[in-house]
C-alpha cells in the first residue's frame, strides 16, 4: 500500500507569505486596475488557465521529487495544488478588500460592476501570486 504525503498547515503558511509577497504590489496600482476595467470574460478565463498551469507545473512540473498520485487528495486533486490555487486568488482577493482597493479605484462603477471588474484583477494579481506561493512552497519543504 503507498503512503499518502500529507499537506501540512505549515505548507499552507509558506504559501500564503510567497502569495500575498508577489500579490500586493499587484492589487495597489492603479494600472491593473484600468487593464481589469478592460478585460473580457476570455481575459480573465485565459488568465485563470494560466494560473493553474503555472501552479502545477511549478509544484509537479518544476519539482520532479514531487508526486502528485502520491498526495492526499480531493476528488483526486491534490490538496497542495488546492491550496495553492486557494493561496493564489485569495491573497489577491484579501488585499484588494483590506485595503479598499475597489472603492478607491473603481468609484465610478454600480457595486455589480466593482465586483465584475475587481474579479477580473483578481485573475491578473494571482498570476504573480501563484508563482510566489509556489516558489516558497518548494523552497521551505516540510518533510
Amino acid at each position: 500500500m503507498q503512503l499518502r504525503e500529507s499537506h501540512k498547515l505549515a505548507d499552507t503558511a509558506q504559501q500564503i507569505v510567497g502569495g500575498f509577497l508577489l500579490s500586493g504590489p499587484f492589487v495597489v496600482t492603479q494600472e491593473v486596475w484600468a487593464l481589469a476595467r478592460n478585460m473580457t470574460v476570455y481575459n480573465s478565463l485565459f488568465l485563470v488557465a494560466v494560473v493553474i498551469a503555472i501552479g502545477y507545473g511549478g509544484l509537479y512540473g518544476a519539482d520532479t521529487s514531487r508526486d502528485p498520485t502520491r498526495e492526499a487528495a480531493v476528488v483526486g486533486v491534490p490538496i497542495r495544488f488546492i491550496s495553492v490555487m486557494v493561496v493564489a486568488f485569495g491573497s489577491v482577493g484579501t488585499l484588494a478588500f483590506a485595503i479598499t482597493a475597489p472603492d478607491l479605484f473603481l468609484p465610478d462603477l454600480s457595486p455589480i460592476k466593482r465586483l465584475v471588474v475587481t474579479s477580473r484583477v483578481l485573475s491578473v494579481g494571482a498570476v504573480f501570486s501563484v508563482v510566489g506561493a509556489v516558489t516558497t512552497d518548494s523552497l521551505f519543504r516540510t518533510e
